[in-house]
């Protein structure tokens, strides 16, 4: 289940430069302006038998379509925070590249977090997992996972996987895709084995590298070719 409270994004980093839904190669190209949708109150928005829209125990995948912490929705998220607060019952998934944002987005009563809100960092290469993996760590937070995607190059994460609940990773979905190696993944995998955590590789992006070897995978078939790898580590980490 999806909710976006807002629309439209631009780049903070290098992972954004083909970004598959606002990058140069895709339809939304040049959406740059945040706008909140018509979605914006489906948290707690009710159908016409009197359901809500988003029935109980759901996962929500929050603003995937942009960024929840980005600056220009800062008028907007007090009350995007609200509805979070009233859903108990559902699980929302925040992903995003503004981890430093963080600190001055919370609600007044966050505490040491909301129990139905996990945050995700976005991390593409080393250098992104060590500028923002630290300050990730400082945050309080409940439940953490970590997006390692698009997967630009190899990452060590084993300094900061002890905070860590889960980690995901991804290749880049584009035309012009940069390489997502499996050995990179394969190794993203063992330190998560290591640490005993959970581990989804999510897809393996347009452009993929196995045993040297790069093929250009359809956007439809990267999900399917990453999960008949038979590679994630499973548990009880509520994540998709």
């Amino acid at each position: 289940m999806n909710w976006e409270p807002w629309t439209g994004c631009y780049p903070v980093s290098d992972g954004c430069s083909y970004c598959y839904f606002y990058g140069p190669f895709s339809k939304r190209f040049g959406q740059n302006t945040i706008k909140k949708t018509g979605d914006f109150d489906k948290p707690v928005a009710m159908n016409a038998k009197g359901a809500p829209k988003i029935p109980s125990g759901k996962i929500v995948a929050t603003c995937f379509g942009s960024d929840f912490f980005i600056a220009e929705a800062d008028e907007w998220r007090a009350q995007a925070w609200a509805m979070i607060r009233q859903r108990p019952d559902l699980d929302f998934l925040i992903l995003t590249k503004r981890i430093d944002r963080f600190p001055i987005s919370l609600p007044a009563d966050w505490g040491a977090g909301y129990d139905n809100v996990n945050i995700g960092c976005t991390v593409e290469n080393q250098a992104l997992a060590d500028k923002r993996l630290p300050l990730f760590l400082s945050y309080p937070i409940k439940r953490r996972f970590v997006a390692c995607g698009p997967l630009l190059g190899p990452i060590d994460l084993s300094p900061w996987l002890h905070g860590i609940n889960h980690v995901t990773v991804g290749g880049e979905t584009s035309r012009a895709a940069r390489v997502c190696d499996y050995d990179w993944v394969l190794d993203l995998r063992a330190q998560c084995e290591r640490a005993g955590l959970t581990f989804w590789f999510k897809n393996t992006g347009s452009l993929f590298r196995r045993g040297g070897v790069d093929v250009k995978v359809n956007p439809y078939k990267q999900s399917s070719l990453a999960k008949e790898l038979g590679i994630d580590i499973k548990g009880d980490v509520r994540l998709f």
